[in-house]
């Protein structure tokens, strides 16, 4: 299992398993949340968590031309 684990204070700390429901991030664009499935974003083996951004649906169809890839239904 890996989780991530914050201090709060000096008396509270919070740990929380990493699964496939919690994990999000920010598109570089927009700013609009993302959930993110890792085992999906580092598929090919490359795996950057500093160096990975990941857009969202709508900021990624603008950045192909507006043009739908073919690998979600729109």
């Amino acid at each position: 299992m890996f989780y991530v684990k914050e201090q709060l204070n000096d008396a509270m700390e919070v740990s929380i398993e990493i699964n496939d429901e919690n994990v999000f991030s920010r598109c570089p664009h927009c700013g609009s949340e993302v959930q993110v499935d890792l085992a999906e974003v580092f598929a090919d083996g490359e795996i950057d968590l500093f160096g990975t951004v990941v857009l969202c649906d709508s900021c990624s169809r603008k950045l192909m031309g507006g043009k739908p890839c073919g690998c979600e239904q729109v």
